[in-house]
């Protein structure tokens, strides 16, 4: 019985390696792990996974209102009457908006910004969600806007720049209050620390 592996299944097995590789916190002996897991399931889980994967890239893309991701025009979020669409939780990605749903104690909407101004990196105002977000305060009805960034260096000056944006806009703009660390991502605070921080969130 032959049990060499030929030369095209090695180029599948070394490319798979190397795509699981480019995931983030995933080394190369976690790649090759992950690989191999495939190799050894079933036709149908692996099959399962793919398609998932595609799934994401070709049906999920951001809602029209709040630039959330959703597989919709709107999101369920923007969809739900029971929100108060008078405050407005802006944040610089879709986890971070996760992080702060699961602190069950905010009922307003949200703004996803997809990322935070980082000059060093050449990521501007114009690379951000901010004339969406200028365009929704001008439609009226909104009275509070809580910046939600990222307690670092550059969330800090994102929400300095947009508070200065809205600054015109009559509308009272907030900062999360600083039960969060400076230097800390919204991703991996705990429930109590993000509804702490709602709570205590204060004018600029």
């Amino acid at each position: 019985m032959r049990t060499d592996v030929g030369e095209e299944a090695v180029g599948a097995i070394e490319r798979l390696t190397q795509e699981f590789g480019k995931l983030p916190g995933i080394g190369p002996k976690s790649a090759e792990r992950l690989t191999h897991y495939c190799l050894a399931a079933d036709r149908s889980q692996v099959l399962a996974l793919s398609d998932a994967l595609r799934a994401i890239k070709e049906q999920v893309h951001q809602c029209r209102e709040c630039h959330n991701l959703t597989e919709g025009e709107l999101c369920s979020l923007c969809r739900d009457p029971r929100r108060d669409a008078a405050l407005i939780c802006v944040v610089e990605q879709p986890r971070d908006l996760a992080a702060v749903e699961r602190a069950g104690t905010y009922r307003g909407l949200y703004h996803v910004l997809h990322g935070r101004l980082a000059p060093l990196d050449n990521v501007g105002p114009e690379d951000l969600t901010i004339d969406s977000l200028v365009r929704r305060v001008q439609t009226g009805g909104v009275k509070e806007v809580i910046m939600a960034t990222n307690p670092t260096l550059e969330g800090d000056g994102t929400a300095l720049y947009v508070s200065t944006v809205l600054a015109g806009s009559g509308v009272r703009v907030t900062r999360l209050a600083r039960g969060l660390p400076s230097g800390s991502v919204l991703e991996f605070a705990n429930n109590q620390m993000l509804a702490d921080a709602l709570e205590g969130r204060r004018t600029f």
